[in-house]
């Protein structure tokens, strides 16, 4: 294809004006024409290039002008004589964490709830609606159709990102991470802040759960790199967090916090510095009665991957949680579970401290 350089075309009332506005922004004088009565006028900078004409007929535009320097952001807006808007924005995206509210929830599954589509043609459902007001995404996410998955070398801007495998298996690859590689169903990876990975290929009918902390983050394409990277650097630090890849069939069993449980660790909180604990948990009991348990995280988040159990926690009425489903129990609430199936099996995620500033 041959080059093309774009140009947003914006009205204008008095030329000679419009000119100088744009010329204080920044913007330099790159053609003009005709000579005797000028009516057009081409001026480049901040990386665009406009094209001011008395011809045009088009309405006024708004144009986003990126910066870092705070002195200029105190500013938020100039308009120019024939109404071109100029809005002031960071240039770097910054995440912002909201405050965790400390309040318990039950997400139900029901036939009716909604499947959007999503980036790369995968299908989102929400594990907790409320993200506990923007604090953390819990999605349930599937690919029903198997096969090569139209995705790019991308990365996400954001405090922590958990991809577990739930059924089927994806094919995976990260930045310094060796070759791609298969993930399958009880197998989970950390995707530290912006490492540069692609998703390659899925099984039919893959689900993972994704969590990600804070719930809005901003997902960037690199157009440059080229994915497996030469480098193998397994303790590349992205951010003070290092990628972890925790394999089922590697997993060592031990008692668990419950009572009648046992537990496997996914190697989480090593991974991100004591952040963020990763662990699945199965029913080992005789359905003898529970004891009450208490945590002290800022968010614990639990997914009901198969079973099903009846949840206690104090000032709540008693809840049964089946397949599918997922609650969050407030810090420092005394909770427990009781008629818990032989098949009950748990993924909890906690966030042991705040990320806010």
């Amino acid at each position: 294809m041959p080059a093309i350089r774009a140009q947003v075309m914006l009205p204008v009332v008095n030329l000679a004006e419009e000119m100088s506005f744009f010329s204080g922004l920044g913007f330099r004088l790159m053609q003009i024409f005709p000579d005797d009565s000028p009516e057009v006028a081409v001026m480049e900078g901040h990386g665009i290039a406009i094209c001011l004409d008395k011809r045009a007929a088009t309405p006024p535009a708004t144009l986003h002008l990126l910066t870092d320097d705070v002195v200029l952001l105190e500013r938020k807006e100039y308009v120019s004589p024939a109404g071109t808007r100029l809005l002031l924005q960071p240039e770097s995206y910054r995440v912002v964490y909201p405050p965790v509210p400390n309040r318990f929830e039950v997400r139900k599954l029901r036939d009716s709830d909604p499947w959007v589509i999503g980036r790369a043609g995968m299908q989102y459902r929400d594990l907790l609606p409320s993200r506990l007001d923007g604090s953390i995404m819990a999605s349930h996410i599937r690919i029903p159709k198997g096969g090569p998955v139209p995705d790019m070398v991308h990365y996400h801007t954001i405090g922590f990102q958990l991809i577990f495998c739930y059924h089927g298996w994806v094919k995976l690859v990260y930045e310094d991470q060796g070759p791609p590689f298969i993930l399958g169903a009880g197998d989970c990876v950390t995707q530290p802040p912006e490492i540069r990975h692609r998703v390659l290929e899925a099984s039919d009918q893959l689900e993972v759960i994704e969590i990600g902390v804070p719930a809005q983050h901003m997902t960037s394409i690199d157009h440059d790199m080229v994915l497996p990277t030469n480098t193998l650097r397994p303790d590349r630090k992205f951010q003070g967090q290092t990628f972890c890849h925790h394999r089922v069939a590697e997993a060592k069993w031990k008692p668990w916090k419950m009572t009648q449980f046992k537990y496997r660790e996914t190697g989480v909180l090593k991974a991100t510095g004591d952040l963020v604990s990763v662990q699945v948990a199965q029913y080992a009991g005789n359905g003898q009665t529970a004891a009450y348990h208490r945590h002290s995280n800022e968010i614990q988040f639990t997914f009901v991957m198969s079973g099903q159990l009846e949840l206690h926690a104090e000032a709540q009425s008693p809840q049964t949680v089946k397949t599918g489903e997922a609650f969050v129990v407030p810090r420092d609430v005394p909770y427990k579970f009781e008629k818990c199936s032989g098949d009950l099996e748990l993924l909890e995620v906690a966030l042991t401290r705040s990320l806010s500033v």
